[in-house]
Parts: C-alpha cells; structure tokens; sequence
C-alpha cells in the first residue's frame, strides 16, 4: 500500500463535555464515510466495554481510519480519535490531544458550556489546535442555538459565527462536519519518510490472541512488520508482528508512514511495559530525541480493597493482575487489615478510576467487595531531614518524629444556574474552600475555588448534585502541595483499634466528624451481650465517645418470690459476667458498616 501524502491527512479529536453526544457523532461521521455499513452499526461503536456504554462515558482512547471523497475530487484519511472526556483521565487526553492537529468541540444546543467543556478546549488551546465549534442537539424543542452561541464567545472566547449546527441523531448537518475537517483543519505539520523512524505511543491495551495491542502516531519514519523497535523511557525491545490501521475494525497493512495513526503488535506480555506518551524508535537507527512531555501516570487517590469472604482472596489476586493487564495506571500492592483481613493498597487517578475498577471487580469476576475510606497521598517532612510519602493513615509514624504535612489542593470549577450559589458557597465552605473567582454569563455562574483533595475525594460530588437538583458540573485540576495542621483520627470498638476506619482530618474538623461518626456507628454495630465503647482518639485524646448498651437477659425471672437479697444476688453475679465478657469479648464488625459509616 502507497503512503499517502501529509496534505491528504486530516487527525482530530472530539472534546466535550459528558453527554453532550460525542459518541453518537463519531458513530454518525463513520456511518456517513463508509466506513461500516448498516448492519455493523451499533450505538457508541467505538466504547467497547459495557460501563462505557451504560454510562454514556468513554475510558479508553479509541480512533478510527476514515476514507473521506471530498467535494474538491481529493480522496482523504481522517484519524479520529475518540478521548476520555473526565478529569481523572487528563493525562491520557493531553497525550491524545497533542497527537492530532485539530478539535472538534462539541456542545449540547439544550445544555451549553459546561465546566468538561471548558478544561478540554483550554487543553486543545495549548497544543495550538484550529477548533472547529459543532453545536449538537438543534433538533430538540428545548434548543436554543442563539443563546448557545452568544455563551459560547462570552465564556470560551471564540467566534461563534461559524458555528456548524448539527444533529448527530439523525444525521442533519453531518456532511457539513466532514467538509469543515478537510477546509479548515490542518494537516500534519512535520513528517519526513527518510529520517529514523520515531513514533509516539497514544495507548494500548491487552488482547487474549495478540497479547499487548499498541496504538502510535507515527511522527517520522516508516514502520513495518519484522522491524526491531525500542521504548526509549524503558529501552526494552521488541520485534513487529503484525501492523494496521482501525477501520473501526482491525486492517493489516505493510507499512505505517508519517502522519498516520496505527496499531502494532510485538509479543509484549505486560500493558505497564507501554506506558502512555512513550517514544517509538528503530533499535539499530534511534532518533535523535523523543516526545516532549512524556511523564508517568501517578496514582492520585488511594484505598483498601478486600474481599468480603477472605476464602476468595486468591481469586481476588488473580482478578486485580488481569485489571492490571488492561490498565497500567492502576496500581496495587498487597495489604493486611487485623478487621478485614488479607486485601490490596490500590491506586487510582481519581474518584471516577476507582469506581470503574470497583465496578468491573464485581460485574467481570463477581467478588463482592469492602472498600475502606478514599485517602489521598500526603507529604510528610520528618525532624531528622526526611521525606515520606504517606498513602495510608494507617502507616503513619509517631507525631514527634513529624516536622509538617502538607496536602494536595485543587483548583475546582463549577457551573451552576444562580439559584443555587448560596448552598454551593457554604459547601465549599465547610470544605475549607478558598473562593478565587465569580463571573456571570446570563443566569448561570462560574464560580472557581481552591480546595483541598482530601475533602473532595469522599462525597463532595454527590453533595453538589444534590443541592443543585443535578445541574451544577464540576471539574478540577491538581494545584500543588499546602502545610496543613492534619491529625490522625483513630476509631476505638471496645478499646481495639479499627484500621479500617482511620484516617487523616483537619483539627479543626476532627471533633465534628468524630462525633458523626461513633453515633452512625452506634446505629449500625449490632447490640452484644455486654456494652460496648466506641470512641473517636486523636493520640491519647478521647474527643468523642458513644456507648452500645448490652443486650439483658432476665436472670431473677425464675424468682417467684423470698426475700429480695436472692434477686441482688443473682444481679451481682450476672454485673461481674459481663464485666468478664466485656474483658475477653471480641465483637464482630459486619462488612457493610465500613462504607455505610463513612456516609456522613
């Protein structure tokens, strides 16, 4: 097959905002080239796993190869690549933004500017790209397209006038969309076939037949089956098997020539080897230098996964490997809770990462599952000079070894109809919010606020839904690392420490939450056969304590009657039984109350 010319190739992303119908106008642009034909069709055909498509959200980076016949009599390939639309995935976006020339920026004619919308185009903006605006959904009664636009250039900034108004549903204005990538976006600016070849590795994931599938941009160069290549971050080398483009389907070809996007195969065994924004190179003529801005998925969010019955640890095992093999921003390492049992440490890239892999331990392997209390990662600055990391509250060392503790803050942004801005305020608030900024656009508000992430990590997102009836959207960003005066909350049950449910809170915040939690607790631990203490400490300070009454039996019901020392008697010794079970009782702790405590 010929290598076609850098003019005749167009690559592009879609960004938008969650629901804004991204997926349906993939779907729409790849029915209209060809590409498959009606009988293939599916909706979303580019999310290939069920959660993607149950909840309308794309987690893999997925492109396709269009074969485009212009109305200038060209024959053109459009590379589109679907993104990761949240936050959690930002890294994986930037890489797959920075491997196209152009956007198309999508917006729900009903919805208008979200704050999604917003991060992704600012994103585009940075990588120079030449945004095409599709204002989607016009065909609905609630539409309101002039309205739309008028936001569009107040809030983003940009010109509106040639706006493309589109239905992907059903397919008006489409063609228009297809005309408008050939006329005004770019080609590749770069590409020569001669130079060594250096390619940049957009994502991959594992296949039970092919073992690890490789998607590239290719930068320069040529590569074809048989060739010896090399990733420059960890200089392991591989020999080609196979090379291809997605039609959405798999296509073999000969060779991948610059400004392409592909696929290739290479024995590779383990997904975490093929990390994201890598470099590509030949191994016997390697390119001078690799892609600016490679760096190493970090794991944001941390916390304790077990198992609810610890005979299925093994399978548990087993379950987290394959994940792994799919996912290489997902880390875990082995861990034993004395409540919980044998378990694993897990790492996640936010809140939404961690309910996916949550989500797909249940529905792929069926393991029911206890998740301890989300925990970010905090920096420790010990007195001897040290430095740690600390990922669990669990691990943490004696207060007087400790000189600081800093925690990651974010910079959030949320839209919201003014109608709910004060319930907004004192949420973010009571989450030692900072407000940084407030701007209007007709009856709905930006408002901007540092916060730190471990108040965000929990609950925040379902509170703010819930005080905005569902129509404030959020969106955040890692801001940097803040000294703050954080202490270590442990729960006592009956004097015995609960791992569990420790953890790191503000002092200003500790008696509150304290509190809140030893009287869900009281409601939520099953009444024994003595009273039982659940207390909240802080070092050797109690600040909050609940008691659970013991359960009675009636020991004088079988005194009918004789003098009232027989009844004292029978009360004394059952008081000095259940000061005995109290000493050398253990009380049982149900699995649920783990999560159903932390829901305060």
């Amino acid at each position: 097959m010929m290598i076609k010319k850098l003019s005749l190739i167009r690559n592009f992303s879609i960004i938008a905002h969650i629901d804004h119908g991204k997926s349906t106008l993939a779907d729409r642009l790849i029915c209209l080239t060809g590409a498959l034909d009606e009988r293939e069709m599916k909706t979303q055909v580019l999310d290939s796993m069920d959660i993607e498509r149950e909840r309308g959200i794309t987690i893999k980076a997925q492109t396709v190869r269009l074969h485009y016949h212009a109305k200038d009599g060209e024959s053109y390939f459009l590379n589109l690549i679907d993104t990761p639309g949240h936050v959690d995935f930002t890294y994986e976006v930037s890489r797959s933004l920075a491997a196209c020339e152009g956007s198309l920026l999508v917006i729900d004619a009903t919805q208008g500017v979200e704050a999604q919308t917003l991060a992704n185009v600012y994103q585009a903006f940075d990588f120079n790209h030449e945004v095409i605006l599709v204002l989607n959904k016009v065909d609905l009664p609630a539409a309101d397209p002039k309205r739309i636009k008028k936001q569009i250039e107040e809030v983003i900034g940009l010109d509106a006038s040639n706006t493309i108004e589109v239905s992907a549903k059903t397919g008006f204005g489409v063609d228009k969309v297809l005309e408008s990538i050939v006329k005004y976006l770019p080609s590749p600016r770069y590409g020569h076939k001669e130079k060594p070849l250096k390619a940049m590795l957009v994502d991959s994931w594992y296949d039970i037949y092919l073992g690890v599938v490789v998607l590239v941009r290719m930068i320069d160069g040529v590569l074809k089956k048989g060739q010896i290549i090399r990733l420059m971050s960890t200089g392991a080398k591989y020999v080609v098997d196979r090379v291809g483009v997605f039609t959405p389907k798999m296509l073999q070809i000969d060779q991948l020539g610059p400004g392409y996007f592909g696929f290739i195969t290479a024995s590779m065994k383990d997904v975490a080897d093929t990390r994201v924004g890598d470099t590509i190179t030949d191994e016997r003529f390697p390119c001078a230098d690799s892609v600016h801005g490679f760096k190493v998925a970090k794991p944001v969010v941390f916390c304790g996964l077990f198992p609810l019955d610890s005979a299925s640890f093994e399978e548990m095992r087993l379950a987290m490997g394959k994940l792994r093999l799919n996912d290489a921003s997902f880390f875990f390492e082995r861990e034993n809770s004395t409540a919980l049992g044998f378990g694993f440490r897990c790492g996640f890239l936010g809140l939404l990462h961690l309910e996916i892999i949550q989500e797909r331990l249940i529905r792929e392997f069926s393991i029911d599952l206890v998740t301890t209390v989300p925990s970010v990662v905090y920096h420790m600055f010990m007195i001897d000079g040290g430095f740690k990391e600390l990922h669990s509250p669990a691990d943490m060392p004696e207060t007087m070894k400790i000189a600081s503790i800093r925690e990651p803050w974010i910079c959030a942004t949320m839209i919201t109809p003014d109608d709910y801005l004060g319930a907004i305020f004192k949420l973010c608030q009571d989450r030692r919010g900072i407000q940084l900024n407030l701007s209007y656009f007709g009856k709905r508000v930006i408002v901007t606020y540092d916060l730190p992430l471990s108040e965000v990590v929990f609950d925040f997102y379902d509170h703010l839904k819930s005080i905005s009836k569902g129509y404030a959207s959020f969106d955040y960003q890692m801001k940097d690392y803040r000294e703050g005066d954080l202490v270590k909350m442990s729960i006592l049950v009956n004097g015995e420490q609960v791992d569990a449910l420790s953890m790191l809170v503000h002092r200003i915040a500790a008696e509150k939450r304290g509190r809140l939690i030893c009287e869900k607790l009281k409601t939520l631990i099953p009444r024994h056969l003595f009273q039982i203490p659940i207390q909240a400490v802080i070092g050797g300070k109690i600040i909050a304590r609940e008691t659970i009454p013991a359960l009675r039996k009636d020991v004088t019901a079988k005194c009918y009657g004789g003098d009232i020392t027989r009844k004292r008697k029978l009360l004394e010794k059952q008081k000095e039984g259940k000061k005995r079970m109290r000493q050398f009782g253990r009380v049982e702790i149900p699995h649920d109350v783990f999560i159903q405590a932390l829901k305060i």
